[in-house]
């Protein structure tokens, strides 16, 4: 177990900061920063486990962010993840073949975080849908990414032995069952989409299928699959590569997730549009977090190898940027995120506020 405090990175304060254009002249998000005026912040600490996860506030701080100023984001995690973890197992039960079962349920019931799932349902509810309605998209979307993880541990790809804490997939099965296994979740998630949702227009699962699709294809994960491996040792990708590739490799199944929730929600096309934004920042910004923590934290704490981006000689953003600046742009991509909030009900979009916060400030 983890925890975070949201304290703990430094914020631009007070004044603008310019970096000129020709140090990064594809860094335009970092040209001009926005102003963040001093205040006291809340010390919000997450934990999250396979069982549980605690949100507490610090004694010493009672001042909390206007956004989720009387949301309690350690019962709404805990809720949700038990509720997406309960539907995951229900999914995926025991029978022949035996060992194909046996190793989907190994990586889909390993833990996790269960963020894109919980995103999905959060959007679902904040343009007025039910958390029901959402739960076999959140299902779908956390088949896909256990999938993407499967296969991106394999040999042929980043070659790893650890995930979420325990051996990966090929290491407990095998390298044939796990490519298979992920084959198996990609297929089921689609299927979980048309058979399972319930109380939504055909015309409006059709279109979440086609989301979905469509953000794991040639145009998304294996967009950016393709061309991180192609970049790999590379002395030349500049920042334009670099967020091609985690916007379609990374981003793309978290905006996934919020689209979806958002359309099978019943959310109107404006609003749907605003939650994809939200989403494209958020997911940017995990990776920007992700890249961080690769080169900060030890494998111990990430559950995962850490240090593995710096032995393949993987293009990162510290690695161009160096860390405080990465960790800028960090801030710069969550107050992006959040301004596609303002206008939502503050209470339905509390949670999408606390989960971008926590896509920021986590440990793991």
């Amino acid at each position: 177990m983890s925890s975070v405090n949201i304290g703990t990175w430094p914020r631009p304060n007070q004044r603008t900061r310019s970096i000129p254009a020709t140090q990064n002249p594809s860094l335009h998000a970092l040209k001009t920063l926005p102003i963040f005026p001093k205040r006291r912040r809340a010390k919000l600490i997450y934990s999250f486990s396979p069982i549980s996860v605690s949100a507490v506030l610090a004694k010493e701080d009672t001042v909390r962010d206007e956004e989720i100023q009387d949301f309690d984001f350690k019962a709404y995690m805990i809720q949700k993840a038990n509720t997406v973890n309960q539907a995951l197992d229900q999914a995926i039960s025991l029978k022949d073949p035996e060992k194909i079962h046996e190793a989907m349920r190994y990586s889909l019931l390993a833990g996790g975080k269960r963020v894109r799932p919980v995103l999905c349902i959060a959007a679902c509810e904040l343009v007025g849908g039910r958390e029901e309605t959402a739960i076999p998209a959140a299902c779908a979307v956390e088949m896909i990414h256990t999938m993407s993880l499967i296969h991106d541990d394999l040999p042929c790809m980043d070659n790893d032995d650890l995930r979420r804490g325990k051996p990966t997939n090929h290491k407990v099965f095998g390298e044939d069952v796990a490519v298979l296994a992920g084959d198996a979740l990609l297929a089921l998630a689609f299927e979980h989409v048309a058979v399972s949702t319930k109380d939504v227009s055909p015309a409006r699962v059709v279109r979440a299928i086609g989301e979905l699709a469509k953000s794991i294809g040639k145009e998304g994960l294996v967009a950016g699959q393709v061309v991180d491996i192609n970049s790999e040792g590379l002395s030349n990708v500049g920042l334009e590569r670099l967020e091609f590739i985690h916007l379609h490799k990374t981003a793309a199944l978290l905006e996934s997730s919020v689209v979806l929730g958002g359309i099978v929600g019943g959310g109107s096309d404006e609003e749907v549009e605003r939650l994809r934004k939200f989403a494209r920042s958020i997911g940017l910004l995990f990776q920007v977090v992700d890249d961080i923590l690769d080169v900060t934290k030890s494998s111990e704490d990430l559950g995962k190898t850490a240090g593995k981006d710096l032995v393949a000689d993987k293009v990162t953003y510290p690695k161009l940027l160096g860390i405080p600046k990465s960790k800028e742009f960090a801030d710069k991509l969550i107050s992006d995120a959040k301004e596609q909030l303002r206008g939502f009900h503050p209470e339905k979009a509390a949670p999408l506020f606390a989960l971008a916060n926590y896509i920021a400030y986590r440990q793991n």
